[in-house]
């Protein structure tokens, strides 16, 4: 690492999150110094955010500030005070389906949030800003596998629009700024320590309880499920990969995930889907049960199948995730025995 080193101080949005505690964990193994701010809503059960936190607390590298991205007199004084070279935004609020029912707060967290973040790393400049987007992006594309030099034009959630947003809004400030900033387009992340409204995760609990589990357009979907470990590797070797601008970038010729900006966007994912009744299938041995399956249609903001094409992340950090789902979902259902006593 060029530039980064156990001095370089970061900024992780979301610590306490699924994919924030698991870089922050990662980085701190590495002896680096760790900003964490969360919120810690309840959107989802508090107590794992905790004890996620408290784990990441047994370090004296790791401080922590319970601070709401949307309120920018907080976000601000975090950046007076640490001024920070990296900054990772991984706080957002999470979830299609809840798109539907709870709009708000996608405006609130993903927009108003990450504007607050822009307007910090403009005040106090960043060697580099990686954040969140999502291969929900990528709606209602049809050519798979997805790739970032694919149009994402018609997003089908609200919560995949304001992804996009993200991806506009960095832009301009890497344009206007200077801010080189890299999007992280995840692809259906899954594994220890996860997000209870996953479906991994609520299969599994209902799997053990015996209860039935909702199969959506009767188990013809597909998804890119990605490993936890591998996504945070992924980012841990991107944080010193700081986008160049091309002064002589032209959409004709050159990539559109890239830019006359220091901007980059990339996709994170296994590159394999999966169909959705292979993925209980597999779940389903690693718990030693048979679920009871009620079968649905398909859920508006839902999309068939996602792929991700990680040419580009190979040949720039030669990355790629490859941790097999039934590797993955074995050490998933073993913390989940551990952590609930089962």
């Amino acid at each position: 690492m060029k530039n980064l080193d156990s001095n370089s101080k970061i900024l992780i949005t979301g610590a306490a999150g699924f994919i924030g505690f698991h870089l922050s964990k990662l980085l701190l193994d590495k002896d680096y110094q760790v900003i964490g701010i969360d919120n810690l809503n309840d959107y989802y059960d508090p107590k794992l955010k905790e004890d996620r936190l408290a784990i990441l607390r047994q370090n004296n590298s790791f401080i922590f500030h319970k601070v709401d991205l949307k309120e920018k007199p907080e976000v601000d004084k975090v950046f007076e005070s640490y001024k920070p070279e990296y900054v990772i935004n991984l706080a957002a609020q999470a979830g299609v389906r809840y798109s539907l029912k709870n709009p708000y707060a996608y405006v609130d967290s993903n927009l108003i949030g990450f504007m607050n973040i822009l307007e910090a790393c403009r005040n106090y400049p960043v060697k580099h800003l990686l954040y969140a987007s999502s291969s929900s992006v990528y709606g209602g594309n049809k050519v798979a596998p997805f790739c970032t030099n694919h149009n994402v034009d018609h997003p089908v959630s609200l919560y995949a629009a304001t992804k996009k947003s993200n991806e506009l809004m960095a832009h301009t400030y890497s344009h206007l700024y200077g801010i080189p900033t890299t999007g992280l387009r995840f692809f259906t992340v899954y594994g220890p320590w996860g997000r209870p409204d996953m479906a991994y995760f609520s299969f599994t609990k209902n799997i053990i309880e015996g209860k039935p589990i909702k199969v959506f357009n009767h188990g013809n979907m597909e998804r890119d499920f990605t490993y936890i470990d591998d996504i945070v590797e992924g980012i841990y070797k991107l944080l010193d990969l700081i986008p160049q601008p091309n002064p002589d970038w032209d959409e004709t010729k050159d990539d559109i995930s890239t830019s006359f900006a220091p901007y980059k966007i990339y996709n994170i994912g296994n590159n394999q889907p999966v169909q959705l009744m292979k993925f209980i299938n597999i779940l389903e041995e690693k718990i030693g049960k048979e679920a009871e399956k009620i079968y649905m249609d398909m859920q508006p903001g839902d999309v068939l199948r996602t792929y991700a094409d990680v040419s580009d992340l190979e040949k720039d950090i030669g990355f790629k995730p490859n941790t097999s789902l039934d590797e993955g979902l074995e050490k998933f259902v073993e913390w989940y025995k551990d952590y609930y006593n089962i």
